[in-house]
């Protein structure tokens, strides 16, 4: 059986469509269908059915993806034995990060490891926590940066390696001639009447903080719906609407913006995650010690805290 095959066959039981796997593999979406044909003749049975516009996995699929995952498990591991036989660190490595941890400390990383390994080149790709274990799980990336807010990191345990990166305390973000914008700390119950600005592209932070509000006894009045955290702070710095944010927005100044801490501290926890098969791959290594060690350069600023554990 040829492994691109069943690597096809996996993404198509992820996608569940023609034109999804296709996207997912820059192919065409006859091309996928192709090689499924290609390898039901091979095995001698069929491995898919068409339900509606989808396509699901007949049990004999099923079996074949479970032997397919082991199979790409073992080539991974082997590939990171190899690598640390290497004189010299070369690789690309793939990293699923969600917006305001990629401006920091990531970047840094990145920056440093360039100058220290030439050959080591590291790809981000911007997406949701939970959508970014989703990419880990699918061999589509190598490196996922998640939060407690859309994952739980003991529920995949069998699977990944968790490395707690960053400890991001919240706060409130205020136009500056708000009047709560004098106060030292604010609740969310002083929160109650404001107009808000939401980043509806992170839909699990989007989530948590309505959750957060609906505790304390109200649902936010939410007057932007905004595509990006560049429009929420529009929206705060033009006096329309007040917000919440992480503490890793506040690295740079915001422009007509007070940032005030929440009382009682509401915080988030930051993970890298990787494949165990990984663990010892010099180049994931390497992201992940580089990571600890960009991120305790933000340890003196009050709205971040560290929370490092030795690399597994």
């Amino acid at each position: 059986m040829d492994l691109s095959k069943l690597l096809t066959l996996r993404e198509l039981a992820q996608r569940g469509t023609m034109a999804a796997s296709a996207k997912a593999l820059f192919i065409t979406p006859s091309a996928v269908s192709q090689q499924i044909t290609l390898l039901e003749r091979d095995v001698g049975v069929k491995l898919t059915q068409r339900r509606g516009r989808g396509v699901n996995l007949t049990t004999a699929g099923q079996t074949l993806i479970l032997h397919t995952d082991r199979v790409v498990r073992i080539l991974k591991e082997a590939e990171a034995d190899i690598a640390t036989l290497g004189e010299s660190l070369s690789a690309d490595v793939k990293v699923a990060t969600f917006p305001s941890i990629a401006a920091a400390p990531l970047g840094d990383t990145a920056f440093a490891l360039q100058l220290r390994h030439p050959g080591l080149r590291i790809v981000f790709q911007e997406t949701e926590p939970a959508e970014a274990l989703t990419a880990l799980s699918a061999w589509h990336t190598d490196i996922a940066i998640v939060d407690d807010l859309a994952a739980a990191p003991d529920k995949h345990h069998d699977t990944f390696d968790f490395v707690p990166l960053i400890t991001d305390c919240l706060s409130v973000l205020l136009p500056e001639k708000h009047l709560l914008a004098a106060h030292d700390t604010l609740s969310i119950q002083d929160l109650a009447n404001e107009s808000w600005a939401l980043d509806s592209t992170s839909s699990s932070f989007d989530i948590f903080l309505t959750r957060l509000c609906v505790s304390a006894g109200y649902k936010p009045r939410v007057n932007a719906h905004c595509n990006g955290f560049e429009m929420v702070a529009g929206m705060v710095a033009s006096g329309c609407s007040i917000s919440i944010t992480s503490g890793l927005r506040l690295v740079a100044p915001l422009k007509g913006i007070k940032a005030v801490p929440l009382q009682p501290r509401v915080d988030r926890s930051i993970f890298l995650a990787f494949r165990k098969e990984e663990r010892h791959h010099p180049a994931i290594k390497a992201f992940v010690e580089e990571s600890l060690v960009q991120a305790k350069l933000l340890n003196d600023k009050d709205y971040i805290s560290q929370a490092v554990e030795a690399v597994p």
